[in-house]
């Protein structure tokens, strides 16, 4: 141990939080952020190398030190990647407001000043309550020429008669080679417009979507326009763990902190969905997606960026879809994520083949697939095998020296990235997830390395077909098992007559490292129960008053409350004296006259639709799902989000209830169409004025702070 880390342990420390505070609160300057958080990784390094590897020693007492090292190595590697993304994110709000003047402008004076744009919705496996939602928003866009195309690769006759009666066109092809890249190239070769806009099944774009976008494509360098993946329900780690209000869902950082911070780079790139793509674009790569890999979108901007195309991306939630509604669904999405950013690594279109610049090759590299789970893990079993076998990470240290350089990396790297991505990034719930993504995903990842071909694009379930078992029973055994061998391993060193470990000094702060880690595996093992999803249908918040006429003429007005596809749940300042079964009429701002019955009466009245009409339940699809949604729009603190979570413990609700799936009952063997290419082109539509402007709320202000 050097004779600094004697005199002045916590200086170090004490210079890190003073650089934090001054850069992050007091003088808001990234640069000054990044650079305090790299040297600090620099001077741990510099120590981590030099003093604490007992390079003389022999292959015995070397190895698991080295071992350690490298991890920790790749991690802080890809820590120093993930820091110069966030160092210049970039706010294309300004260019958006500019664009869509210029397009309106265009369409009051004709609307075939702008050009058509087909919009495909690409569908394989979809339950209908999903489809049909991106069906009718996608035909309720502002643009005077949007086709409107299903891409249906599972040939099923119930999705060609509902894309008929909507009046959007259907299309399939007689087998499914390539999955969804060969899907959309397929949909490719039977249209012609000179844009295409891609969106999943369970996505549903805002009305505004193409007028936020399209006028990004004045500059002919941009091929590429994606917007954020948001999300009109909530994932399994708000669920699980009861965290629906008190923190976004975990794709915010990456969508809305890591996006806007590759943009600045020029690297954005496509994520699937929610994108308007140039047809140029696909005709100079050979004319569609790369089928090369199950991950077709970032194929897709690698092989732009070296034809000289980039990727603009826009952080506005202009589309919303499902997050995965199960753990079960979770893991199909997140294991196809992993797999097809490895595999990419084999192909000649990927970040290692030619013509890409050093810093497209830096900043598409998928390590951190691998990186972070091994970081997870190994900072779960470090602590065990210290206290079970003795194994130390590192050697001829003390506390000294951990308050010297360890803990100054640790808060350098936390507080930096909450500082650099306030309101979207939180450690703890980031641990937590790491941890319980890291049993299924590491080996998964790890196996792709090895055996990169033969992989099978599997579609993430949604809808009815979401559901999965009670408990996620692997990962919760092993969460217990690691629980399990870490109380031994402090009960055992507690006793001196028993301890195993040598170094006693370093006892305070593995015994504090190994109560964090138990602590970790708790909510682990906690999130692995599966809370049921009580409702068929999301609710969201009323925008607009709502009116009920009763059958005796009463009329109760309220705009506090909630909706949904099959009802309405109104907060009233006085009890409705109205009967649970009552028949009576409601009025809806956009969409007119529903019909409903009275399901609970009181101050909270709650009415389930009684549809007349198929036209009614479309215009109020549209009128919820293509407006403003305000779902994960909570940005706490991360200690508020921290304490938030650490709550999830005392109020722990260990039940579990059957996830059921529709899908037992279904017929196992549905009817298809037969093996050929249909082409059933969309009602025609008469000419469509341009909308005036709407301004969603806060919006405009806070989609991209």
């Amino acid at each position: 141990m050097s004779s600094i880390a004697t005199t002045a342990p916590f200086a170090p420390l004490a210079l890190l939080v003073g650089f934090l505070l001054l850069f992050g609160k007091i003088w808001p300057w990234r640069a000054g952020l990044v650079a305090t958080i790299g040297c600090t990784i620099v001077y741990y390094l510099q120590w981590r190398v030099s003093q604490t590897i007992p390079w003389g020693e022999g292959a015995g007492k070397l190895w698991w030190p080295l071992i350690c090292l490298l991890v920790e190595s790749a991690a802080l590697f890809d820590g120093a990647i993930l820091l110069a993304i966030l160092s210049r994110p970039r706010d294309r709000s300004a260019e958006a407001d500019a664009g869509e003047a210029r397009l309106r402008a265009a369409w009051e004076e004709d609307p075939l000043n702008l050009p058509a744009v087909d919009v495909f919705i690409a569908t394989y496996n979809e339950p209908r309550e999903v489809l049909e939602k991106s069906i009718l928003g996608c035909l309720a866009l502002d643009w005077p020429d949007a086709r409107i195309w299903v891409l249906d690769d599972g040939r099923r006759p119930w999705v060609r008669d509902l894309c008929l009666a909507k009046g959007a066109g259907y299309i399939n092809r007689p087998d499914n080679k390539g999955a969804k890249a060969g899907n959309i190239n397929h949909g490719l070769t039977v249209t012609d417009a000179p844009f295409v806009a891609v969106f999943d099944a369970d996505f549903v774009p805002r009305r505004d979507f193409l007028l936020r976008t399209m006028g990004f494509f004045e500059s002919e360098r941009i091929g590429i326009v994606q917007v954020p993946h948001s999300f009109y329900n909530h994932d399994p780690m708000q669920t699980n763990l009861g965290l629906q209000q008190a923190m976004p869902d975990d794709q915010r950082f990456f969508f809305e902190a890591i996006m806007p911070g590759r943009d600045g780079w020029d690297a954005a790139f496509c994520c699937g969905s929610n994108s308007v793509t140039r047809r140029t674009l696909f005709e100079s790569i050979g004319g569609g997606l790369p089928e090369g890999s199950i991950t077709e979108d970032m194929l897709l901007t690698l092989a732009s960026l070296r034809q000289g195309y980039v990727t603009r991306y826009l952080n506005e939630p202009l589309a919303f879809g499902l997050a995965p509604e199960s753990t079960t669904a979770f893991f199909v999405q997140r294991q196809r994520w992993a797999q097809g950013a490895i595999q990419i690594l084999y192909l000649k279109e990927g970040p290692l083949g030619p013509g890409l610049k050093l810093r497209y090759r830096l900043l598409f590299l998928p390590s951190a697939w691998i990186t972070q789970g091994l970081q997870s893990m190994f900072a779960v079993l470090t602590p065990i095998c210290f206290m079970l076998f003795n194994l130390a990470p590192m050697v001829g240290i003390d506390l000294e020296a951990v308050i010297h350089y360890v803990l100054p990396l640790i808060v350098a790297m936390l507080s930096g990235i909450t500082l650099l991505a306030p309101g979207r990034y939180y450690p703890l719930a980031a641990q937590i997830l790491s941890l319980f993504q890291t049993f299924r995903i590491l080996p998964v990842a790890l196996q792709t390395l090895f055996r990169p071909k033969g992989l099978v694009f599997k579609v993430t379930p949604k809808g009815s077909d979401a559901g999965g078992n009670p408990w996620e029973r692997t990962i919760l055994f092993v969460a217990l098992g690691l629980l399990a061998l870490s109380f031994t391993g402090l009960m055992i060193n507690v006793t001196p007559e028993y301890r195993v470990v040598s170094q006693v000094g370093l006892l305070p702060m593995v015994t504090f490292w190994t109560i964090v880690n138990m602590f970790i595996l708790l909510l682990v093992a906690m999130m692995c129960l599966e809370k049921p999803r009580v409702r068929g249908e999301e609710r969201f918040a009323l925008r607009q008053a709502v009116t009920i006429l009763s059958a005796q003429g009463e009329m109760i007005r309220s705009d506090k409350g909630d909706i949904s596809i099959s009802g309405l749940g109104l907060e009233l300042a006085e009890p409705a004296e109205l009967s649970v079964g009552e028949r009576l009429d409601v009025v809806l701002p956009d969409v007119g006259l529903l019909r409903g019955f009275v399901r609970r009466s009181g101050r909270r009245l709650g009415i389930e639709f009684d549809f007349h009409s198929e036209e009614i339940r479309d215009r109020l699809i549209v009128a919820l799902f293509t407006n403003e949604i305000r779902i994960n729009t909570v940005r706490p603190s991360a200690a508020a989000a921290a304490l938030a979570v650490a709550k999830r413990l005392w109020l722990a609700d260990l039940r579990t209830t059957e996830v059921l799936s529709r899908i037992a009952d279904r017929d196992p063997a549905p009817e298809k169409l037969s093996a050929t290419t249909r082409v059933v082109p969309a009602a025609p539509q008469g000419p469509k004025r341009a909308p005036e402007r709407e301004t969603f709320g806060n919006d405009r202000v806070t989609r991209a702070a």
